[in-house]
């Protein structure tokens, strides 16, 4: 890293920390979280991002030297994983460009009851093993295989135990073993890839805002065992199993989340909010199945020196106090649609709030429009410090006039000093 870029760096990241702290930076920091607005800036489509991976790290390169901001966002979280991997697992729980959706839109994820209603004893039973013979053969046509696997009990057969080989030559079971091994070495170069631009970014000047992704725990039910239908109807039907399962899962989001973060050397770790929302579920279940879980995994990674970043997806108006309880100066909440405004007078002295330029604002709004909601976001949330300016999710489409604006009036309109 060059001296330059060093001050740079340095100057950036204590921008975030200071908003993170709760103190006034020179500025507020701006984190516009640039996704496929990437490609449609470079000139390039989604589709083709998935199937040359260098194509998307230099669409990403491009747009980030132009409007410099204050933090990048990994481009591994936009493209998981490139074409050549999705389709070698016949991936089932995405649809991505070219496979289910138009060449140049986003992805989209398919939820399903991966995990059936009458399956949480065999889950609880043994995880690991519902994972290898039900999940991932559900997840992925390719490792259907998987679910004729001998039972791993069989290696306390000892010598006798090589009888069990002629189970592997079905033909589903050798296709199954034989994708895992080719997908996880072209999943493990992009990786690579995507850990080389990271540093890369580092280098010029650039702090990322996150590399660690984990999940509220009844958002790793809701969304990928048993879907956001089937979580609900298990709240009324069986809520003891439920809550078990959160239980259960929470403490492998917290070891992940922690072992990411010192891994990658970033402590903020990301933390997508999905169906906690006001629209799915009650403020008595949020308090008594989403929030203490939750809650827990904040705490543990506040204890480890990690920062958790949550983005608050949907509307969170009724439960502002409940996730007030929170060490101050600890956390980031990025708010999608809930009144920032309400969230600012609530949570301004706890937490550093994120968001929400209208994303549909910076897509068909106007330039004035755009300049006067980010005047108006600064005078009301960036009062006192303790605000990172962006738009309210990911972006894809918008009027690069529009970013550029947003861009601008941020840097000056956002001055503390």
């Amino acid at each position: 890293m060059s001296k330059e870029n060093q001050i740079k760096y340095q100057e950036r990241e204590k921008r975030l920390l200071d908003a993170i702290a709760l103190k006034e930076p020179d500025r507020v920091p701006l984190v516009p979280l640039f996704a496929f607005y990437n490609c449609y800036f470079t000139g390039i489509t989604p589709r083709q991002a998935y199937e040359e991976p260098e194509m998307a790290l230099e669409a990403w390169r491009r747009t980030i030297k132009h409007f410099q901001p204050d933090a990048t966002y990994s481009v591994n979280f936009t493209v998981y994983a490139p074409d050549q991997v999705l389709s070698g697992l016949d991936f089932k729980a995405m649809k991505w460009p070219g496979h289910g959706v138009p060449d140049d839109q986003s992805f989209q994820f398919v939820e399903s009851e991966y995990m059936l209603e009458e399956e949480y004893e065999e889950f609880f039973q043994n995880r690991s093993e519902f994972f290898l013979r039900k999940m991932l053969p559900r997840l992925a046509g390719n490792l259907r295989g998987l679910a004729k696997l001998p039972p791993l009990e069989t290696a306390s057969l000892g010598y006798v135990w090589p009888g069990v080989l002629p189970a592997f030559t079905d033909p589903e079971v050798t296709l199954a073993l034989e994708t895992l091994l080719k997908m996880s070495k072209e999943q493990a170069k992009w990786a690579g890839l995507c850990a080389k631009f990271a540093q890369e970014l580092k280098d010029m000047g650039y702090p990322s805002i996150k590399e660690q992704t984990v999940l509220a725990p009844y958002d790793l039910v809701a969304d990928n065992l048993r879907g956001t239908s089937g979580a609900a109807q298990d709240l009324l039907l069986q809520p003891e199993k439920l809550m078990r399962t959160v239980e259960e899962l929470a403490p492998l989001m917290s070891g992940l989340g922690i072992k990411g973060a010192k891994t990658k050397n970033n402590p903020r770790v990301f933390i997508p909010l999905h169906k906690g929302t006001d629209n799915f579920m009650s403020l008595r279940h949020f308090k008594n199945y989403y929030w203490p879980s939750l809650q827990k995994l904040i705490l543990d990674l506040v204890e480890a020196d990690c920062t958790p970043y949550l983005l608050v997806e949907g509307l969170y108006n009724s439960r502002l106090d409940v996730i007030k309880d929170v060490p101050p100066g600890k956390c980031i909440y990025h708010f999608e649609a809930t009144d920032i405004y309400k969230a600012k007078e609530v949570l301004g002295d706890t937490v550093c709030i994120m968001g929400n330029m209208p994303n549909s604002l910076l897509n068909t709004g106007t330039v004035e429009q755009v300049k006067e909601e980010t005047k108006r976001l600064i005078d009301h949330c960036g009062d006192g410090g303790g605000y990172i300016m962006s738009a309210s999710a990911l972006i894809d489409h918008a009027k690069t006039e529009n970013v550029e604006a947003w861009v601008e009036t941020t840097r000056e309109y956002g001055k503390y000093r």
